[in-house]
């Protein structure tokens, strides 16, 4: 990890780093970066608890895109092609504050994504795969050990190799949501839509506060690839021309199936869990079967012929989308806990890359097993309820995301002063004072985000009736589902720490000869 002071080309760095990243390899260019991006970006999982909240969470989406996704987009691309090291986040975070503060962060950051992958990913598979096949009963456990270890296992495979399970996943999500809004035309043609009023869009407090983390959490991801950044074949320019632009394609491909769903489905009809495969099953009726209207005003949907096969294709599609975000996902962040750890943020053992494949194994192994913990103990004490364990891990997978960003946000314009010196190939316009703008928009929305999401109804007049779905009237098992998971995570970042102790004692000074040539 760089330590650079100006004038002094030195890195002073951990003797066990300077072994891992011998063995790594340059196999990610500017197409690699891009695709991974969109995989990355557009998750599928939360298109339904997005669409749950109505009209007004499309507007909500184009505030955040303007007030956030932005400036989250610049700061991302000073940070990425500046300081473009193996370890991404943990590297800014531990220039700007330290070690210490960058290892409790960096666990939080890494085992956000097993609980994201064994949680709402998995869960939301299962379902698909009910809803369009067969209902998997107790062979669901079956299903979710073989989803959950697929991403582990192409997390493990050489990244010259693995990195094609992103590109696929991004071409398969885009296809998959270019032909579910073609689809949404041809349903609003042949049956109408359910349309929303322009007093629908109108936005309020209490869907806000409500609609703020999902959305959040749906544009996170930028900082990625810099997990891989030694692996990068020319991070200074691929970092700020892959950033901005998957930027655009991310909002349109968010935007577009948030407003299909809320035509397509009644809004009482649209679930944080369903809402996107109730979506998919009822317009593909138009290629084949038949919609049923219940007296509520309840929607079911009956495929047949070629709406069946196509709703089939699209729902393996969906799947694979989910899968390939997992992927990427413990890609990036698997990597930058190993990072931490031959850093001296964590266990030794953690910090080892494969010299064979160039993948932190033990560290994907651990997710992996972090994962199935995650899967197991939520199908067991949510009694099969999938709404409420689906509500519980998603939740959790949120929350410790937007704790961690509340550390990552600022380290731009703390690097601004402490690593004046360092060459910066793209800087946020506005000099300084844009630079205070994009860190200080950015921290705000993670810090409100994270007080929203731990405090459902945070600010309103009943905070109550914001409790998540399976939550009513149950206040205080909500919280400990939240506070009790993120305390014993922030105890295993102390742990971690303590079991660095031995790494960071080796340290070596290493120069950098083409710095100082430069």
């Amino acid at each position: 990890m760089s330590t650079l002071t100006a004038g002094e080309f030195v890195e002073h760095t951990t003797r066990a780093a300077v072994e891992e990243k011998a063995k790594l390899k340059k196999h990610f260019g500017r197409f690699d970066m891009f695709f991974f991006l969109i995989c990355t970006l557009v998750g599928l999982d939360t298109l339904g608890a997005v669409s749950s909240d109505g009209a007004q969470a499309f507007t909500w989406l184009a505030v955040l895109g303007v007030a956030f996704f932005v400036p989250y987009a610049l700061l991302t691309a000073e940070l990425g092609s500046a300081f473009h090291e193996e370890g991404g986040v943990y590297v800014w975070t531990k220039l700007a504050f330290g070690r210490f503060a960058a290892a409790i962060n960096s666990v939080l950051y890494w085992l956000s994504n097993p609980i994201w992958l064994g949680g709402t990913l998995t869960i939301t598979a299962v379902t698909t795969f009910g809803a369009f096949f067969t209902p998997l009963g107790n062979w669901k456990y079956v299903f979710s050990l073989v989803f959950i270890w697929f991403a582990v296992w192409a997390a493990i495979m050489s990244f010259g190799v693995g990195k094609w399970i992103p590109t696929i996943g991004a071409w398969g999500r885009m296809l998959l949501l270019g032909f579910f809004t073609f689809s949404v035309v041809l349903y609003g043609i042949k049956h109408g839509v359910h349309g929303v009023g322009g007093s629908g869009f109108k936005p309020t407090y209490a869907i806000f506060i409500a609609a703020t983390p999902v959305l959040f959490f749906n544009y996170v991801g930028f900082e990625l690839p810099n997990s891989a950044g030694d692996e990068m074949k020319d991070p200074q320019r691929d970092v700020p021309f892959t950033v901005i632009r998957s930027a655009l394609g991310t909002f349109l491909l968010y935007g577009a199936p948030i407003l299909s769903i809320l035509l397509v489905l009644p809004a009482a009809q649209i679930s944080s869990l369903g809402g996107f495969i109730d979506a998919m099953k009822t317009v593909f009726t138009v290629y084949g079967g038949h919609v049923t209207t219940a007296s509520d005003g309840t929607v079911t949907a009956n495929l047949t012929g070629a709406g069946h096969v196509l709703g089939d294709i699209a729902a393996l599609g969906f799947i694979w989308a989910l899968a390939s975000s997992g992927t990427t996902w413990i890609m990036g962040a698997d990597r930058s806990q190993a990072v931490a750890s031959f850093d001296g943020g964590g266990p030794r053992v953690l910090g080892y890359f494969s010299r064979r494949w160039g993948t932190p194994i033990a560290v994907n192994l651990l997710s992996g097993v972090f994962s199935t913990l995650v899967m197991v103990l939520a199908y067991t004490l949510s009694s099969g309820n999938s709404a409420k364990y689906f509500t519980v891990v998603l939740s959790l997978a949120i929350s410790t995301t937007t704790i961690s960003y509340l550390l990552v946000f600022p380290t731009l314009i703390r690097l601004r002063y402490t690593h004046p010196h360092v060459p910066r190939p793209y800087r946020v316009p506005g000099g300084t004072a844009g630079a205070w703008i994009v860190s200080i928009l950015t921290t705000a929305w993670a810090a409100l985000a994270t007080v929203a999401l731990l405090y459902p109804g945070f600010g309103t007049s009943h905070p109550d009736a914001s409790l998540p779905s399976g939550f009513a009237g149950e206040r205080a098992n909500f919280e400990l589902s939240q506070f009790i998971p993120l305390g014993i995570l922030i105890a295993l970042g102390l742990l971690f720490y303590n079991l660095g102790t031995p790494t960071r004692r080796e340290v070596v000074d290493v120069p950098l000869v083409e710095a100082a040539a430069a």
